[in-house]
């Protein structure tokens, strides 16, 4: 799965970097519906660091920032999950397809990158 494919769907939520459910959803090739359903049997894998549940004013925000939203996600009535880097891999433990593994390697390396071109950046900043 190409990392710039991923990095477009890590966003940035209460100072943390995260993936919301539809992209991850999408991204896994199941129904937002059914992941939200696995995420919701196996509730004590996800504290607060590792998965929110969005605001109404929150998600209006990303809604108006956000150009590239489906719509179908825009009107939805229900405010989606984020999953920060450690929530995505404990979905690993979750979803255990083949695209689940194979999805979740493919992530955690766009969160890798993202990590290490934020690192180059501050590196970059300092010595000049």
């Amino acid at each position: 799965m190409e990392l710039q494919i991923i990095q477009s769907k890590i966003y940035e939520i209460r100072g943390q970097r995260v993936i919301l459910d539809y992209d991850l959803a999408e991204l896994y090739e199941v129904e937002t519906r059914a992941l939200k359903q696995a995420v919701k049997r196996n509730i004590n894998r996800f504290p607060e660091d590792f998965m929110f549940e969005l605001t109404k004013s929150e998600w209006q925000e990303v809604i108006t920032i956000c150009d590239n939203l489906p719509q179908t996600v825009k009107f939805s009535p229900a405010t989606p999950f984020a999953f920060s880097e450690q929530g995505v891999a404990m979905l690993s433990s979750v979803l255990r397809s083949q695209k689940a593994i194979e999805v979740n390697i493919s992530i955690m390396r766009a969160f890798v990158a993202l990590r290490q071109f934020a690192l180059g950046y501050a590196e970059l900043t300092r010595k000049l």
